[in-house]
């Protein structure tokens, strides 16, 4: 039950429209709460589950000043802590923990109350259920927010003033006078000279840094370049050939851009400019992310490019002229995406296709592999994502240039795309260097994917590479399979960030693909889900994660955690013991041809699983008269076994124990239609009751419920299975449904239970 103290909580009462309250004092207690209420959830639920719960949570102990300020107080610390690990998942911003000491109530002594204040910057209006709060949270202008400064100068004065850290508690202050030799905060230890403070701030390189410091103020850098790898030159050995400078190359692609660009306002290119409108891209947009034209003409770009200076060779290297008989332009009749480096360099180009007659069938080309274009470490995009990746600690992988552009334009700043391959461990490490990703600061990758085969795919191969990051991987997909592009034309800008805010965690999306295969209302659906899904836990490099993830399995199919584990654990067993063919490469030379396989052999009739079943059958076939009606109830599923299932309805086919006759048992067996079935009555018939006494109708009726028992407690075991695999804010009809069935079931097994008992 929940405690609901007026005036503040009264508005919460809203919430439990189906629950009985009662009074209490002054308040009012809510009866009849899920036992999900009364436990924090697990961090590796869906996010839009958590931000539900914290808010919630918010709702009952938070408050909002008439400042502002977002405050969450709570006698347990653990609690807060709790909370802040929920708000990293969320991106939402936390202050440290500080804590008060109250004076106790009389003959109690003092207590602690600890507290924390959040990022108002990071929530949003409707994380807030009470009206008050979101009134005073709406109400300021925010101008002290705290978060995202950076000093633009520092000027003399007399004044002496202190410094606290955002980061952690109260009591960690220091001056500037101190600390402006250092660079250090005394709190938090973050710190470093300028080159490092870019380098975080903006998630540049060391070079980018260095070159981001020189281009503002104007000073010249110098590269010396080592020919031999190793100081061959100096060496004595001789020097490799060396290409055009680096410097000179991205000039030439920076210049091509620009053509390209222009080229795009011309008449020639209006199939292209159909193109991009009819993706919802005007021309504010093309010219945002420099999408150009490349003429049809042959050697446009090569005889524009020459009058400025550059020579074939080095138009050549850098990936914008093709050589055949003679030099011509590489891209001809396409529309064009610049490829940029996180400091803006252009060193590339993806290339659509428009026209039905050009030879090149490929509806993308890329530059091919330069000294600067790399498409196993290049992300488009990142050049225009790079600071809020670095800010949100959030990066979106998309699939294609327009889908970039859709997602930026939608209000989804940090969406990166490959460029013509697969995302892979390159392009992770550049992700991480952006994401500040370790221990300490946990961001978020999302890949969006399509529902089909291929997306399927392309998310196991993600999967198979999420031990890249220490960051939370995540997808994204649209339940009509729509791309971002197409789904923000048709839906609208808000739709392509519900896609984005819909996100759930990425092994969860792989495991479930694999579960939804298998029927998991049977039990041998669940044995084969669990040995598919368990054999994909084993191949995770990450052995930590292992663990956490057999138990995702174990709440989607529905099984016990234990078992889960034992099957990732055979899985690894199997992994690890390679058959010959592995070993070898080849198939060994005796080895025997495969062998069909053969066919399922049914379990012993007198298996002890099955001696219930057995001596309930014996009792019908051989005291018909004493069980009469109290096998009314029993059915068919109250028997496991295929033969004794059939045995009974033949019973119920003849009428049932109430119409036996002298000639029950050969009336029974005439009527099987199996040798199997007609022998198992036979012995049946005959065997032996195991009991010393004369069978009464308490014998027989011990028998009859502890079968119909069984039946109920595999019935509750399977609901049980449902229930877990079931969110209850996701399917609420359907939990609650079930519940009540889990209920009622509960209710009659005790009913059964009773009975048995009160049998001698």
């Amino acid at each position: 039950m929940a405690l609901l103290c007026p005036p503040k909580d009264m508005a919460m009462l809203k919430w439990f429209p189906n629950n009985k309250t009662t009074a209490f004092g002054p308040n009012l207690l809510v009866h009849h709460l899920p036992g999900f209420f009364k436990s924090l959830p697990p961090l590796d639920e869906s996010v839009s589950y958590l931000y539900g719960w914290l808010a919630g949570f918010f709702a009952a102990d938070g408050c909002v000043s008439a400042e502002g300020a977002v405050i969450l107080s709570s006698a347990d610390r653990r609690d807060l802590e709790f909370v802040r690990d929920v708000c990293t998942r969320l991106g939402i911003g936390t202050y440290g923990i500080t804590t008060q000491v109250r004076e106790g109530l009389p003959g109690r002594g003092p207590s602690e109350l600890h507290r924390i204040d959040f990022v108002s910057e990071d929530l949003r209006e409707d994380f807030f259920l009470i009206d008050t709060h979101r009134e005073r949270f709406l109400a300021p202008s925010k101008a002290f927010a705290r978060r995202g400064w950076m000093v633009q100068s520092v000027e003399e004065t007399d004044r002496v003033e202190e410094v606290y850290c955002a980061e952690v508690e109260d009591g960690h202050a220091f001056t500037l006078e101190d600390n402006i030799l250092t660079g250090n905060c005394f709190g938090c230890q973050e710190g470093g000279d300028v080159i490092s403070f870019l380098m975080k701030h903006d998630g540049l390189s060391f070079g980018e840094a260095v070159e981001s410091l020189a281009d503002k103020y104007g000073v010249q850098l110098r590269r010396e370049e080592d020919p031999g790898g190793g100081g061959g030159g100096r060496s004595g050995a001789p020097e490799r050939p060396r290409g055009p400078a680096r410097a000179r190359l991205v000039e030439a692609n920076r210049l091509a851009q620009e053509f390209y660009a222009e080229q795009l306002a011309t008449p020639d290119a209006l199939v292209g400019r159909q193109f991009l409108g009819e993706r919802g891209f005007d021309q504010a947009a093309a010219a945002q992310f420099g999408v150009g034209f490349a003429p049809r003409g042959g050697e446009v770009l090569l005889r524009h490019l020459q009058q400025k200076g550059f020579r074939e060779e080095e138009l050549v290297a850098a990936g914008l002229v093709a050589v055949g008989r003679s030099a011509y332009d590489r891209f001809r009749g396409r529309l064009l995406w610049p490829i940029r480096e996180a400091n803006g360099d252009t060193i590339g180009f993806g290339a659509r296709r428009l026209y039905d007659d050009d030879r090149n069938e490929a509806k993308y080309l890329n530059t091919p592999e330069t000294s600067l274009y790399k498409k196993s470490q290049v992300l488009y995009g990142l050049d225009l994502a790079r600071r809020e990746i670095a800010k949100s600690m959030q990066a979106v992988v998309v699939e294609g240039y327009t889908d970039v552009m859709a997602c930026h334009l939608s209000g989804v700043p940090t969406a990166v795309a490959t460029c013509g391959t697969a995302f892979g461990d390159e392009h992770a490490r550049v992700l991480r260097r952006f994401l500040l990703d370790h221990e300490q600061l946990r961001g978020e990758v999302i890949f969006t994917f399509d529902g089909d085969a291929a997306g399927q795919k392309a998310a196991i191969r993600a999967f198979e590479g999420d031990q890249n990051f220490v960051s939370q991987t995540y997808v994204a997909v649209e339940p009509t399979g729509l791309d971002p592009c197409d789904l923000r034309l048709q839906q609208g800008d808000a739709a392509v960030r519900e896609l984005i805010a819909r996100r759930v965690p990425l092994y969860r999306f792989v495991l479930g693909n694999v579960v939804s295969k298998y029927d998991l209302d049977r039990a041998d659906g669940r044995v084969d889900a669990l040995r598919e899904a368990a054999r994909l836990v084993s191949s995770i490099r990450d052995r930590s994660k292992v663990d956490a993830f057999s138990r995702e399995v174990a709440g989607m199919i529905g099984v016990d955690v234990e078992e889960a584990r034992s099957e990732v654990k055979r899985a690894q067993n199997r992994a690890a013991r390679p058959d010959q063919h592995r070993q070898t490469g080849r198939p060994a030379a005796d080895a025997p041809p495969p062998q069909p396989p053969p066919r399922q052999q049914l379990p012993d009739l007198r298996d002890p699983r099955f001696s219930l079943e057995r001596d309930t059958l014996k009792l019908v076939i051989q005291v018909p008269a004493l069980v009469g009606r109290t096998a009314a109830e029993v059915g068919p599923n109250d028997f496991l076994h295929p033969t004794y299932r059939a045995v009974w309805e033949l019973i119920t086919k003849a009428g049932g124990p109430s119409s036996a006759t002298a000639d029950w048992s050969s009336r029974l067996r005439d009527a099987a239609p199996d040798p199997a079935v007609s022998g198992a009555i036979a012995a049946l018939t005959v065997e032996p009751l195991p009991t010393a006494r004369q069978p009464d109708e308490a014998y027989v009726a011990m028998h009859v419920y502890r079968l119909q028992e069984l039946t109920v407690n595999r019935r509750i075991a399977e609901v049980k299975s449902r229930l877990q695999r079931t969110n209850p804010v996701e399917h609420p009809i359907d939990y609650n449904r079930m519940f009540g069935e889990l209920v009622a079931l509960e209710q009659h097994r005790r009913t059964l239970r009773n009975k048995v008992v009160g049998t001698p």
